[in-house]
């Protein structure tokens, strides 16, 4: 739907529409039916081409009934294989695909006549109260919300990357994967710490990710569908590559984290420094970020957003210093061990840190004890001189 005509004032315009924006339209319309809702974005659809997964711990109980629409497929468990190692975790994980993502949100807007979806529109100026469309309309909303993805350089020099190139892949005959591999890394650790990620979607068809936390932005796609493709033999013969998703997220160690923002105003999602640094997860933290923008817009909770900028400030300056370790102090055939190390804790921490909730015993768990094999002390004071 894109609407013709003058000028309109909405409750919330919302600047791009990715997972963050389309949350807040979700969480904004199961409070209030008759909230007024803008959406800008870019592409032909919103969505984009996104493979999100969640813990069942990392959505809060009060945000789940009205998540739990998007969410495709549940699992009671996932695996963990590293070189001599190898363990199930029986924590729920769950799957949305941007394609049901898209068609929820874009559904529940369309449907309410006060709500105006702005597709393939450009966003020009964004600020307080108003924004600026590339047709020369403007939309005026009590709050504007930016969540445009990151800008490109924004960690540059300070960050590792998490890049992959997956492919969805259709066999001929049954795979026999019961639940997800989260992380398969008994493979050659090659740039940084290489590993395979795999989601069974039917009995038939395997979502698999080559993945590489590295050094480098850098990404060979072919070299990355080859891995794919060698990776999926060993599950029988392929039929088809039904889709294909690739990706680099900044997985920094140093950034500027959120603070406060002005009533009428936020910057949000990747591009507001709103998602776990140290896995690149952004969804539980989106979660989070809407049932608080909507509690404070909605039900006058004026503590609803500071209690959840302070808890988000404490969990992901912890993350960024495990990133720091992990891709200053170790060499890139060792960033595996600290890894194989995090997943011999318990399931309860490890699902607390998912969901961006460690505790402070959590957070001296994780640190104390003798270090990964590896860990090169000189290496972390060299790489922090040459960042000064």
């Amino acid at each position: 739907m894109d609407p013709a005509g003058h000028d309109d004032e909405y409750d919330l315009v919302l600047v791009g529409g990715g997972l963050q924006n389309g949350l807040v339209a979700l969480r904004a319309l199961h409070g209030d039916p008759m909230c007024r809702i803008a959406v800008v974005e870019a592409g032909a659809s919103l969505g984009g081409n996104h493979t999100w997964c969640v813990h069942a711990g990392d959505i809060p109980e009060r945000a789940q009934s009205w998540f739990d629409p998007l969410i495709v497929m549940r699992w009671p468990a996932y695996d963990v294989l590293f070189p001599g190692q190898e363990r199930t975790l029986s924590s729920q994980y769950a799957y949305v695909s941007s394609e049901h993502f898209a068609r929820v949100v874009t559904d529940l807007l369309t449907q309410r006549a006060q709500c105006s979806l702005f597709l393939g529109q450009r966003a020009v100026a964004v600020q307080a109260g108003r924004v600026r469309l590339a047709d020369g309309r403007e939309l005026r909303g009590r709050v504007v919300v930016d969540a445009r993805g990151p800008e490109p350089s924004a960690f540059a020099g300070q960050c590792g990357y998490q890049k992959f190139v997956g492919q969805e892949i259709e066999l001929r005959r049954p795979h026999g994967v019961p639940h997800p591999v989260m992380m398969d890394a008994r493979c050659a650790q090659l740039d940084g710490y290489r590993f395979f990620y795999v989601l069974p979607l039917s009995p038939t068809r395997l979502l698999i990710e080559e993945t590489r936390f590295s050094l480098t932005s850098t990404l060979s796609v072919e070299a990355g569908r080859a891995e794919v493709k060698a990776y999926a033999a060993r599950f029988g013969e392929i039929a088809s590559i039904v889709r294909e998703e690739i990706g680099v997220l900044p997985m920094p160690w140093a950034m500027a984290l959120p603070e406060s923002h002005t009533d009428r105003y936020w910057v949000a999602g990747y591009r507001g420094g709103f998602f776990h640094p140290a896995t690149g997860y952004s969804l539980p933290v989106a979660v989070r970020f809407a049932e608080s923008l909507c509690n404070h817009l909605q039900h006058g909770d004026a503590s609803a957003l500071p209690r959840f900028l302070h808890e988000h400030r404490s969990q992901a300056t912890f993350a960024l210093h495990l990133n720091r370790l992990l891709f200053t102090g170790f060499a890139e055939t060792d960033m595996w061990g600290v890894l194989a190390r995090f997943y011999r804790l318990s399931e309860p921490l490890i699902e607390r840190f998912y969901a961006l909730s460690s505790t402070t015993a959590d957070r001296l768990r994780i640190l104390g004890g003798r270090p990964p094999r590896g860990f090169s002390l000189v290496r972390a004071l060299s790489a922090a001189l040459r960042a000064a």
